[in-house]
């Protein structure tokens, strides 16, 4: 490794040491999402990377869903701000460092908001803006994929939302545990919320929402 290349790869030798951390190069991140180039490319298909640093492979793929979503849907508005978000909350990622979860957080919202305003100036709406930023809160978690939990003053068991559009423009969204996901896929041989139907099992949730708006996902009330 060249001392170039090293500098992209690794923030620190002390972060190695301790965390295990070394950056995957965008060039090494396009040819593994092009081996499975056709999920990455469908809008709804949901990804996890458990340990996500600050989101390079997380990063790309929002980018190819949001090319598709703007091809697809781009001439209107509120087709493109519903599959954005449908795009946005299919994406999922833990990392141990919490600087890495802000940058992770900041840099997908970034990818979202530079074409979001590029596309529609000032049309583009405030609460879209707020229920991406509202996902990417609830998606992209301080934790430890390790043990499941999350990492801070108090531990508490890594929790997922699932978001679901039901009828068009209304979300359905259900809190799971990561722990029963895992249990689940590994007994059922699955993908983390299996979409294959209504006669594969899915554990039950921890907790269930009332269907919202799409748009207003940001003003549940949690309790």
């Amino acid at each position: 490794m060249d001392s170039t290349k090293e500098e992209k790869q690794v923030v620190s030798r002390k972060r190695v040491t301790d965390h295990g951390e070394v950056y995957t190069a965008k060039r090494e991140v396009n040819a593994m999402l092009d081996l499975v180039k056709q999920e990455t490319e469908r809008i709804e298909s949901r990804f996890l990377e458990p340990a996500c640093g600050t989101g390079n492979f997380l990063a790309e793929v929002l980018n190819r869903k949001l090319r598709v979503v703007e091809n697809r849907y781009g001439k209107n508005q509120l087709e493109y701000e519903r599959y954005s978000v449908i795009a946005v909350s299919s994406i999922y990622g833990i990392d141990i460092l919490e600087d890495n979860i802000v940058k992770c957080r900041n840099r997908l919202f970034d990818i979202f908001n530079e074409r979001y305003g590029n596309l529609y100036k000032e049309a583009a709406k405030e609460e879209c803006v707020k229920a991406i930023k509202y996902i990417l809160e609830k998606n992209i978690i301080w934790g430890n994929a390790l043990d499941l939990k999350t990492v801070g003053k108090n531990l508490q068991p890594i929790v997922f939302s699932e978001w679901s559009p039901v009828n068009g423009s209304m979300f359905k969204r259900r809190d799971f545990t990561f722990h029963g996901l895992l249990n689940h896929a590994a007994i059922k041989e699955l993908p983390l919320f299996s979409d294959l139907g209504d006669d594969v099992f899915i554990p039950k949730p921890m907790k269930e929402y009332p269907l919202i708006y799409f748009l207003r996902v940001a003003d549940v009330e949690e309790q």
